[in-house]
């Protein structure tokens, strides 16, 4: 697989510490170990090894990963081991996906409090599905789904929104029988997009009257009950939007949206065009123009700034499981479901085995991408000859989230 010639981290080593200088004090934690890591990736600083070709004798040298989530050159191996381990969750049954995003001015809001406003969208949206999925005249079900937070757009702009997993029905209320939705519609995005503005501003104003937001520059003037009050008011009767794309043509196409969207980053290094004097240019799908391609260029400032709203907070999950994919009664309730559907049931062996192998072994299994074949003659293995430490840099930011 060809390699990006430009990377996310070409931007930040070379214009990343003139950032940090220039906005040391706007930065957080979280902001500057991301900074870090990704500069750092891949290089010297984190070690390494020392590989040779057993056939050709091409040698070289291999550097660590900084394993960070915001990392683009990261997420391959983590997403393709998270994929499989969902796939004995999947169902043979009808998937929805279902997105609920944010109104700007709440975004607004979210850029200043990301852990209180990023989980309060949440548990609105988690409500929101159960709620009505269980309400007879809509489905009358228990359902399970997974939740992935999404805070960007195609232009790296601040754009919080969950793309739900849904399959296609869910148990009744006295766990006998398996209650399907309807084909090709799950529930009503009218209904839930009411229900989701409801429910998402009430637990807004209690976290604003517990003392839980924070408010400062633009929206400084927010501290005031009256002044919030206001600012929600237009939202009362906004509509909110929830779109439910088409179904997935069976449960296999689940695969290619996981593989997608659960690991995905703000940019991906394959979208970058040119890094030159001082900006920046990337690929971008403009969605209001009619899915049209296009170029954007931005000052290096400017895209480092745009990239680094989209750090999580420290801990922070963005992928959770609700109803009975939760992780409390997954176990029970899938093997339930199952049975409810008439589905065969396979072993985990493979899969634990698969979990013991070496890291390479374990990535060419997922991915279908070598780390041993050589990159020169192609017909090689390239095997270690020696480790090789790190080099200090400057003090490491361990991401441990």
């Amino acid at each position: 697989m060809e390699r990006p010639k430009l990377e996310v981290a070409d931007v930040l080593r070379r214009y990343g510490p003139a950032y940090r200088q220039h906005n040391e004090a706007s930065l957080s934690s979280e902001q500057r170990r991301v900074l870090h890591a990704l500069e750092v990736c891949r290089t010297a600083a984190l070690g390494g090894h020392v590989e040779r070709c057993d056939s050709c004798q091409h040698q070289r040298i291999a550097y660590d990963s900084c394993r960070n989530r915001h990392c683009p050159k990261c997420q391959s191996m983590a997403r393709a081991a998270w994929i499989e381990q969902r796939q004995a969750e999947l169902l043979e049954c009808e998937y929805f996906h279902v997105v609920f995003t944010l109104p700007e001015a709440i975004a607004s809001i979210a850029r200043q409090n990301k852990t209180v406003v990023y989980n309060l969208l949440f548990t609105a949206t988690a409500e929101t599905l159960r709620t009505i999925a269980a309400d007879p005249k809509h489905l009358g079900a228990e359902i399970g789904f997974l939740a992935v937070l999404h805070t960007w757009g195609q232009n790296l702009m601040h754009h919080p929104h969950l793309h739900c997993v849904i399959p296609g029905g869910g148990l009744s209320p006295d766990h006998q029988r398996w209650i399907s939705c309807r084909p090709g519609f799950f529930l009503h995005v009218r209904v839930l997009s009411r229900l989701f503005r409801r429910l998402f501003l009430e637990r807004l104003q209690h976290a604003f009257d517990t003392g839980q937001l924070k408010f400062f520059s633009a929206l400084e003037a927010l501290r005031e009950r009256d002044v919030f009050q206001r600012y929600l008011d237009p939202l009362r009767k906004q509509k909110w939007v929830v779109f439910a794309k088409p179904s997935f043509a069976g449960p296999e196409a689940v695969y290619d949206y996981l593989g997608r969207y659960t690991h995905r980053v703000a940019i991906s290094n394959n979208r970058i065009i040119e890094i030159e004097d001082e900006k920046v240019s990337f690929r971008w799908k403009d969605y209001r123009d009619g899915n049209q391609h296009k170029t954007m260029t931005l000052a290096a400032d400017e895209f480092i700034r745009r990239f680094l709203l989209h750090v999580l907070p420290l801990g922070f999950h963005r992928i959770r499981y609700y109803g009975f994919l939760g992780n409390r009664y997954r176990k029970d309730r899938l093997a339930l479901c199952r049975e409810l559907l008439n589905m065969h049931t396979d072993t985990d062996e493979q899969q634990h085995d698969a979990a013991c192998a070496d890291y390479r072994d374990r990535y060419e299994a997922l991915t279908g991408v070598s780390l041993y074949q050589c990159p020169k003659c192609q017909t090689g293995r390239m095997l270690t000859l020696e480790r090789l430490g790190p080099r200090a840099t400057s003090p490491p930011f361990l991401d441990t989230s």
